[in-house]
C-alpha cells in the first residue's frame, strides 16, 4: 500500500510539473529575437555615421541616413542615403534556415546596377543582439563576374547596442562601421532610388 501512494504521489508531481513547464513562456529563438528588434522604428529615418573605415574615402564623408522603411513579416527594407545618393537598400529576410541580409544598388532610373543584389545569410543561430552573414555562393560569382574577387572573402554584422544599430563590413585587411542613432528619429528623406513617393 505504501508502495502504491508513494507511485501515485510521484505521478501527481510529474504531471504538476508537466503542467507547469506547458504554461510558461517558452523562449524566444535568438534570430526571431533580432528580428524583431526592428519593430520600435518601422517607418522612421534615423542619421548614421561612419565610425571605423580602414580604407576611408570621400563617398562616404556625408551625411548619412537610414530610412527603416519597410517592415513586413518575413522582410525589412532600409534605403541607406549617402548624400543625395539614394541607390542603396539593405533588405533583412526571414527563411526556413535563418536570416538573409541583401544589399540592393539600383540607378536612379530604377534599374539595377551590375553588382546587385549581394549579400549573405547566416550559418550560425547568432543572438538577439547580433547577427552575421558570411557572402553566399551567388554573391560571390558576382563579385568574380565584376572584378571585385577581394569581396568574397566578405563577412556582414548586423548589431544592436544601447539605442545604436551597426552596420559592419568585414574580411582580410578591410573593416568598415556603420553607426545608426536609433534615439532621434530624423525628417523622412525622399524616397530612395526605384520607389515612388507614393509607395
Amino acid at each position: 500500500m505504501l508502495r502504491a501512494n508513494l507511485f501515485f504521489k510521484a505521478a501527481s508531481i510529474a504531471a504538476v510539473a508537466s503542467i507547469m513547464t506547458a504554461c510558461q513562456p517558452q523562449s524566444v529563438e535568438p534570430q526571431d529575437a533580432f528580428f524583431a528588434q526592428f519593430s520600435p522604428y518601422c517607418g522612421k529615418s534615423f542619421a548614421a555615421k561612419v565610425i571605423k573605415d580602414n580604407q576611408a574615402s570621400e563617398a562616404w564623408q556625408q551625411d548619412l541616413v537610414v530610412h527603416i522603411r519597410d517592415c513586413e513579416a518575413n522582410t525589412i527594407r532600409m534605403p541607406l542615403h549617402v548624400g543625395e545618393d539614394r541607390s542603396r537598400t539593405w533588405v533583412l529576410t526571414r527563411t526556413e534556415q535563418g536570416l538573409d541580409f541583401q544589399h540592393i544598388h539600383l540607378h536612379e532610373d530604377g534599374t539595377p546596377d551590375a553588382v546587385s543584389p549581394y549579400g549573405g545569410h547566416t550559418v550560425a543561430m547568432g543572438s538577439a543582439e547580433m547577427q552575421a552573414f558570411p557572402v553566399d555562393e551567388p554573391s560571390k560569382a558576382l563579385f568574380k563576374a565584376n572584378g571585385l574577387d577581394v569581396s568574397t572573402a566578405n563577412t556582414w554584422i548586423v548589431s544592436f547596442d544601447e539605442n545604436t544599430m551597426y552596420y559592419e563590413l568585414t574580411r582580410p585587411n578591410r573593416e568598415f562601421v556603420v553607426a545608426v542613432d536609433l534615439s532621434n528619429p530624423i525628417a523622412e528623406p525622399p524616397a530612395a532610388w526605384g520607389y515612388s513617393a507614393e509607395e
